[in-house]
């Protein structure tokens, strides 16, 4: 007889009961979907005071392992993001439902009707690390598009997860649906990942969102389609005719304003002719950047520090700021094609031909023009939230949302056709 270890038996018993709750609630109605919905945005505010009291236990164990404070940033929920959370949950809430809707309808030559209609993909696996919000704003699209999932967050949110978790579970409790629609993964060592990952049976999708080691874990060790949500190594780059009005608070957002996260700007390029540079650089530091510098951009701020190479690659997720400067526009699109993770790139220029020009060069999942980079965002895109932003080119490309996570079904009828 075969011994089973203890992962196998924990995942297969996860896995089997999160594809019965897909089967219980994937042809569910709308309006149940919503009223589930409803009652979680409303128990998240409730129940602020137990996430409160779960989140300060994580952080209090992120503080002793020397987490960064862009990295106990991610982590923190306080009361605006507990809101900032129901809101979302609310936004999805009110979104069409994806379920049902009729992708294309025709009548064939030979009489047969074909109505390919969206369907849900199934069970869906995220792996993630330090921001509890996804574990809401995963489940909340999973459920609204008919899906189960499988959460798996990382060790240093573990007390912030599960009890996120729980109070999804009991809303759908509640309302008589299976609580494992929403499964939450509670072993977070490295053992009982790749047993997951082999459950081509029961898991239709994995998603891993977190940094480079994460994605190449899971890349290189999933049987299952993997939709990759990789790191972002985002660009920003300030052309010579960039009105400096724009200029400033452009870069300190991309930049300052969340640092921890994927879509803050990683490098900023500056054209040889901006004639501010000196002027936003010292902006820069005085927001607490520390600036990487080339020789050019060095001389000009002599308070930075010289950056290497590989800074240039590197996803800081903190105050870190690598600068490259360059004498033409053509420069800067070499030197994106040749750091970027393809997640973001940005343009600041009042030169309209130069803004075409960079939107039609380079391939990414987002391509922006004078706006910030922190706008790459399923919720700022009107998506309500997402699952992550796939830096791949298969299946979705950029916020993942409650239609990406629906496939089709095209359903026949006739009246006796064969084939001749």
């Amino acid at each position: 007889m075969i011994q089973r270890s203890a992962e196998s038996i924990y995942v297969d018993e996860l896995c089997k009961s999160a594809k019965d709750a897909y089967r219980q609630i994937r042809s569910i109605h709308t309006s149940q979907k919503n009223k589930v919905l409803e009652k979680l945005a409303s128990a998240l505010v409730s129940r602020k005071s137990e996430i409160l009291k779960e989140n300060a236990k994580d952080l209090e164990a992120g503080k002793s392992k020397g987490l960064s404070s862009a990295l106990l940033d991610r982590l923190t929920l306080d009361e605006k993001r507990i809101q900032s959370l129901s809101n979302a949950v609310l936004e999805i809430k009110a979104l069409p439902d994806p379920v049902g809707e009729t992708v294309r309808g025709t009548t064939l030559p030979n009489g047969i009707r074909l109505n390919t209609k969206r369907v849900p993909l199934g069970v869906v696996m995220v792996i993630y690390e330090s921001r509890p919000n996804v574990t809401i704003d995963v489940g909340a699209l999973s459920f609204k598009s008919g899906n189960a999932c499988i959460l798996r967050g990382g060790s240093e949110a573990i007390h912030s997860n599960t009890i996120l978790a729980k109070i999804f579970q009991d809303c759908l409790k509640e309302e008589g649906l299976p609580p494992n629609a929403v499964t939450f993964v509670d072993r977070t060592e490295r053992e009982y990942m790749i047993p997951f990952l082999k459950q081509t049976s029961y898991i239709d999708i994995v998603v891993p969102r977190g940094g480079e080691g994460l994605i190449r874990f899971v890349s290189e060790n999933s049987l299952i389609p993997v939709v990759k949500h990789d790191k972002g190594v985002v660009n920003l780059y300030i052309d010579k005719s960039a009105d400096p009005k724009k200029v400033l608070p452009i870069a300190i957002n991309s930049k300052v304003q969340r640092p921890g996260v994927c879509n803050a700007a990683e490098n900023l390029i500056i054209h040889s002719e901006y004639p501010y540079t000196k002027e936003l650089l010292e902006e820069l530091a005085s927001k607490g950047v520390q600036l990487l510098l080339d020789p050019r951009s060095l001389a000009i701020f002599p308070k930075g520090q010289p950056v290497k190479d590989e800074d240039y690659l590197e996803e800081f997720l903190d105050l870190r700021f690598s600068v490259k400067t360059v004498d033409k526009i053509e420069e800067a699109i070499e030197f994106i094609e040749a750091t970027s993770s393809g997640h973001t790139e940005a343009i600041v220029t009042e030169d309209v031909s130069a803004a075409n020009f960079f939107s039609r060069s380079l391939d990414s999942a987002a391509i922006f023009v004078n706006i910030s980079t922190r706008f790459h965002d399923g919720g700022e895109f009107g998506l309500g939230a997402e699952v992550g932003i796939s830096t791949g080119k298969l299946h979705v490309r950029g916020p993942m949302g409650l239609v990406h996570l629906t496939t089709t079904t095209t359903y026949a009828e006739g009246e006796g056709q064969v084939r001749g």
